[in-house]
């Protein structure tokens, strides 16, 4: 890290000495690299709809999940997990590309292709979410439709503010890795990030200065500002939890 930093402030094609220029790095990014604000456009609409349409889906099959018992509710938990564990395949980009042909041709619809392909993934958020439905008391519940609460009540009133702390842990760990996503992108857009640079996510645009362009010093400059990035959201992330996490021993 510590001579990642410092590359970032230099001119360095993987070959030559690397040869001091101060912030030129950073400043060109934003002032003179329109691609780069390109790969910051699409990221952002990636993380800003993949994240919660994934979490969306991990709760709602959770939900259905925490209502099975015995053999049946094992069956559907891997079932639902398995796309998880081929989520950085190769294999399964291709077997993607090929399915959305068209799409991936077409402008306008090539990053939804590739958002559906994360949210197709959801099995790990989802087994945490089913792990906090099963620590939730049950007689809590039972009282509560005793009461009269029907299944939106409970679901609002009780269910979702004793999650709230598994939903934030998946929220910043789904949130930094939709930041980090390149497989997908990679595969799908065959390595350009096209067409018409849509799919151009952040760490493909920084692969590809690094390792096409061979432009190391400004590859370096890409990965502090994407880290410092993350740690702004993350920090952001933690400070507003405080209005909607509840724990156990809260009153």
């Amino acid at each position: 890290m510590v001579v990642s930093l410092y590359l970032s402030f230099t001119d360095y094609d993987l070959f030559n000495t690397p040869n001091w220029v101060g912030v030129d790095n950073y400043v060109k990014l934003f002032s003179d690299d329109p691609r780069y604000l390109q790969s910051v456009g699409v990221t952002l609409r990636y993380v800003a709809v993949s994240v919660p349409l994934k979490l969306l889906l991990a709760l709602g099959v959770a939900l259905l999940l925490n209502s099975l018992r015995g053999l049946g509710q094992a069956f559907f938990r891997s079932a639902f997990y398995a796309p998880s564990l081929l989520g950085a395949s190769v294999g399964l980009a291709l077997a993607w590309r090929a399915i959305f042909d068209t799409w991936v041709d077409t402008p306008d619809m090539a990053l939804t292709t590739i958002i559906l392909l994360s949210a197709w993934q959801f099995g790990a958020p989802m087994v945490i979410f089913l792990a906090g439905l099963q620590q939730i008391p049950r007689d809590m519940l039972d009282a509560a439709e005793v009461d009269g609460a029907g299944w939106w009540r409970r679901l609002f009133s009780i269910v979702l503010p004793m999650l709230s702390p598994v939903m934030f842990f998946n929220l910043v760990l789904e949130t930094i890795h939709a930041f980090q996503a390149f497989t997908q992108a990679f595969v799908v857009s065959g390595g350009r990030g096209g067409p018409a640079d849509s799919t151009l996510f952040y760490t493909l645009y920084l692969y590809e200065r690094g390792f096409t362009e061979f432009r190391m010093g400004s590859a370096s400059a890409m990965a502090w500002v994407l880290l410092v990035v993350i740690a702004v959201i993350t920090a952001v992330l933690f400070r507003t939890s405080r209005y909607w996490v509840f724990y156990g021993d809260e009153r």
